[in-house]
């Protein structure tokens, strides 16, 4: 479960099971940049881990529609104020313009009220 935190697409995989898209087509089409192979092993990865339950129906073709588990949803109640922090504190869209000598700016702290 550590490792929860650093892994790319969990949360927004999580996310999207949590507003209905179950089968794993639903799951690729709502996580837009995810591959079917990454998709397959974070899935195998979150039900390992017990926020994800897998439900196989025996069916032809066979049907297999994957839930939130308990401790899912209550990951996701942890997980709503860091999405709303993230809404409100956007990265900016273009990195600082690099100096002369090639380097990333920085804002300058010369010529503030007080030095």
């Amino acid at each position: 479960m550590t490792e929860f935190a650093g892994r790319k697409w969990n949360a927004a995989i999580l996310m999207s099971l949590r507003l209905g898209h179950g089968r794993f087509s639903e799951l690729r089409a709502h996580v837009e940049g995810i591959s079917d192979r990454l998709l397959s092993a974070r899935l195998q990865e979150l039900t390992r881990e017990g926020l994800v339950h897998k439900e196989v129906t025996p069916t032809y073709p066979v049907q297999v529609r994957y839930s939130l588990t308990d401790a899912g949803h209550e990951l996701i109640q942890l997980l709503h104020p860091l999405v709303g922090w993230a809404h409100r504190w956007p990265r900016p869209a273009d990195p600082l313009p690099p100096h002369a000598d090639g380097h990333a700016s920085s804002p300058s702290l010369a010529g503030r009220p007080g030095d």
